[in-house]
């Protein structure tokens, strides 16, 4: 006779043949908080995480060179103040260094350091590439190493340092190997913009303009009125007086992405609004490297798919007419010679697999608002690429690229 065996708590064997079911859950929560200076002696954030847990003070610190340049001193003099034993490994890192070597080059160095996984947690302080690398390093070094990321670059603060995902760039394809893996904590740091090329800052309200675009008509007319002047102030300023915009700007976009990351943050569900611009934007930038950054990539898409929502009757002319206005008074381009229909219907198709097989293609309802649809056609593309060239937007060419922090 054979005896039925009880569960214990989630974990059950079958009576019947050798076989268990395992469940667990593991509970997430990160925080993701606003500070006027990340590095300010007197502030223990960034120690925080580790304190937590009865943490050393020991620190493995990866920086973006153009960063250290210009802020490596008070860095150190942080760690100092704090009595901190720390390492600061320093790399110059953009979209084309995004793989596997660079990858191994910080996790050689992070061995030769010696870290305790679980008490001394990596510090990632750069842009939103170096945030990338970095969450992959922690994610695998010894399977699973808190990280602490500080953001520099706009783009680094409104989307690739609020989310889970990491990743790099494998075989011409962009983040073709990641995981989901949330940090301890992330502090947002608006002064580091201050030392921010032009072109960066531009960069980075593209995400801004996506958030707006499909979710908050409010951010949207703060663009509308203030962008020139948030390219002049690389949003700087406090959060009252001349620095309300930026503050509110900034505030609304990280306050939206973060509301529809958070159910979702495994991406179980695939109709996510935050895809809006990256469906053809991966492929359009590998092809496009170093000439595009990612978020010009992604206005150049967004500008596509503005103009297919309008021959769609989902966005009034005049409304589209607002929109590439807006993307040329942020200084974005509308347009790439890279838009034919051979590429955009290659890269629909390489989204469609990696969206389990629908196309599930973001496109804006008016301003604010946004719906998914599946039958976009190659000959919709070809007449959305016409369109756009003959609204002008070829003749808008990408500023040449500059250092930046």
């Amino acid at each position: 006779m054979t005896r039925e065996i009880p569960p214990v708590g989630l974990f059950t064997r079958s009576a019947q043949v050798d076989a268990w079911q395992v469940s667990a859950v593991k509970p997430v929560s990160y925080e993701v908080r606003m500070c006027e200076d990340a590095f300010d002696p007197a502030d223990g954030a960034l120690l925080e995480p580790a304190a937590a847990g009865g943490g050393t003070r020991r620190r493995f610190v990866v920086v973006d060179a153009d960063v250290e340049r210009l802020h490596g001193e008070r860095i150190r003099a942080y760690f100092a103040h704090h009595g901190v034993e720390y390492r600061m490994h320093v790399v110059r890192i953009d979209e084309t260094v995004k793989e596997m070597a660079t990858l191994e080059e910080i996790v050689r160095a992070v061995d030769a350091f010696s870290i305790d996984r679980r008490r001394e947690p990596l510090i990632a302080v750069g842009g939103g590439v170096l945030l990338d690398i970095v969450g992959l390093v922690a994610s695998l070094y010894r399977r699973g190493t808190p990280v602490v990321r500080v953001p520099t670059t706009l783009i680094g603060l409104v989307d690739a340092g609020v989310g889970v995902k990491t990743g790099v760039n494998f075989n011409g394809h962009k983040n073709r190997l990641g995981t989901y893996f949330p940090t301890s904590l992330t502090l947002l740091d608006r002064s580091f913009l201050a030392t921010v090329d032009r072109r960066h800052i531009a960069n980075g309200l593209a995400e801004v303009l996506k958030m707006a675009l499909i979710k908050d008509a409010r951010l949207f007319e703060l663009l509308e009125a203030h962008g020139p002047d948030l390219l002049d102030s690389r949003l700087q300023g406090g959060r009252w007086g001349s620095g309300r915009v930026a503050h509110e700007v900034v505030q609304r976009a990280i306050h939206g992405m973060l509301e529809e990351l958070q159910p979702n943050l495994w991406e179980t569900e695939l109709e996510r609004i935050v895809d809006y611009g990256h469906t053809f934007s991966p492929t359009v930038e590998m092809h496009a490297l170093p000439a595009l950054l990612h978020g010009e990539a992604v206005c150049v898409d967004m500008a596509l798919t503005t103009v297919m929502a309008a021959r769609r009757g989902l966005v009034g002319e005049t409304d589209r007419d607002r929109i590439l206005a807006v993307m040329d008074s942020l200084e974005l381009p509308t347009w790439n010679d890279l838009l034919e229909p051979g590429l955009l219907a290659r890269a629909l198709a390489d989204t469609v697999r990696h969206r389990d097989g629908l196309q599930r293609l973001p496109l804006p309802v008016g301003i604010g608002d946004a719906m998914f649809v599946n039958d976009v056609t190659p000959a919709e593309l070809a007449a959305a690429i016409d369109d756009l060239r003959a609204l002008g937007t070829a003749g808008r060419r990408t500023p040449v690229l500059e250092g930046a922090a």
